[in-house]
């Protein structure tokens, strides 16, 4: 996975990059939008494409059990780092509390997030239940460890009230 500036891709990709991700628009289209200034972002790239995806990822124990103390926040802290690394992507953020757990992710799109995220579950359930048996049986007596249930939410890019300027402002079709 190369990261690259937004400069090496204006060459590759023209202007309509350097419109999109600048706000350097025509002198036609000018009226019509807010500019506003941004740093230039880091940008990741595939064969065919230019991407920056990060998400917000909660896992929840299961029954909301408070069972997580530090040692198993730093055991899934590097369980995390490591399965993510496999899968091509990036841990950015991690922390939690004794219920929970949060990740900011940088994600690689030939991940699935379902299939990324049953796998994190899955694989650091059955790691921390081994590691820490004797702590996880005051709380659960089936092998279980994750809730079921996750929220992930995408994070990053423009703000809400800039994207909605811009669709809103579109020229209408003839």
């Amino acid at each position: 996975m190369e990261t690259h500036n937004l400069d090496h891709f204006i060459g590759l990709f023209g202007r309509r990059v350097n419109a999109v991700c600048d706000f350097a628009l025509d002198l036609l289209h000018e009226h019509n939008y807010v500019l506003v200034p941004m740093k230039k972002q880091s940008l990741n790239t595939l064969h065919h494409c230019v991407y920056d995806l990060k998400y917000h990822l909660v896992l929840v124990t299961k029954y909301r059990r408070k069972c997580i103390n530090k040692a198993i926040l730093s055991r899934l802290n590097e369980h995390f780092e490591r399965l993510l690394q496999t899968w091509d992507c990036q841990l950015l953020e991690f922390n939690g509390e004794a219920d929970h757990v949060r990740l900011l992710m940088a994600l690689n799109p030939k991940a699935q997030p379902s299939v990324l995220i049953n796998n994190l579950k899955t694989v650091t359930s059955r790691l921390i239940r081994k590691e820490f048996e004797g702590h996880i049986k005051k709380y659960y007596w089936k092998p279980i460890f994750w809730s079921r249930t996750y929220c992930l939410l995408t994070v990053g890019g423009a703000p809400l009230s800039v994207l909605k300027q811009y669709i809103e402002n579109q020229t209408e079709v003839e």
